[in-house]
């Protein structure tokens, strides 16, 4: 029973649902803008907000944890110099989902998730 379960298992195991989510976290932080499934955006959205909002602390431990979650050096560097800069003001809703209709192969809703 799933009962007070709220995560989407996206028909995968722990393991591979923590890949694909740090996957697409890094491809967003590095491109911006990046065009998936709307179960998938909604899923990462829960996933990089945190981590967006402990980027604009600036601090070594911080940076540890994201690091941790991550496991991207480079993704790590561009989330702590350049986008925690365009966010410091911001309070939440680092992330945008916009709709983009069904996919032609299996019909699944598309979206487009970006950086606000």
């Amino acid at each position: 029973m799933r009962h007070q379960n709220k995560n989407n298992n996206l028909g995968r195991n722990k393991s591979h649902r923590k890949a694909l989510l740090t996957n697409l976290a890094i491809s967003l932080i590095k491109y911006k803008r990046i065009k998936t499934t709307f179960a998938k955006a909604k899923a990462l959205k829960k996933f990089i907000e945190p981590i967006i909002t402990r980027g604009k602390k600036q601090d070594t431990h911080s940076m540890r944890i994201v690091f941790k979650k991550l496991n991207n050096k480079t993704a790590v560097l561009e989330l702590f110099k350049k986008i925690s800069k365009h966010n410091l003001k911001r309070k939440g809703g680092y992330t945008r989902i916009i709709k983009l209709g069904k996919r032609l192969g299996d019909f699944s809703e598309m979206a487009i998730m970006e950086l606000v």
